[in-house]
């Protein structure tokens, strides 16, 4: 008995020693996070709907992204895109080598530029 109470201890001790905890934040500063990324989420749900509508054009948020879009991944600003589904993105996303993980602020000027071209045809 104990042993076992020794080993579980010791387990215990290993598992809170190797588990990262998120830092310590102020309840003013856990709402102005929210605060943040409610608004960048609204911004983007607005940017996806004028992409469908046509009123933007995703060449030009690819080009130069405002800050909301940076973090957004390029399939899901691609899917935003008419005539756009899941299939077609990864189609262009492979032809241009990106990852479907990436992000459009994590694209390289090639990346960047070899999409905008395919996406111009």
């Amino acid at each position: 008995m104990r042993a076992t109470r020794a080993v579980l201890e010791s387990r215990a001790m290993q598992a809170s020693r190797t588990q990262v905890q998120a830092p310590l934040r102020s309840l003013d500063q856990r709402m102005e996070a929210l605060r943040r990324a409610n608004e960048i989420r609204v911004r983007r749900a607005q940017l996806k709907k004028d992409l469908k509508a046509g009123s933007a054009h995703v060449e030009t948020i690819l080009r130069d992204p405002p800050d909301y879009v940076e973090t957004a991944k390029v399939i899901d600003i691609l899917m935003a895109v008419p005539k756009f589904g899941r299939v077609k993105a990864a189609r262009f996303l492979n032809q241009c080598r990106i990852s479907q993980s990436k992000t459009v602020g994590g694209l390289s000027e090639r990346q960047r530029t070899e999409l905008v071209g395919l996406l111009r045809r």
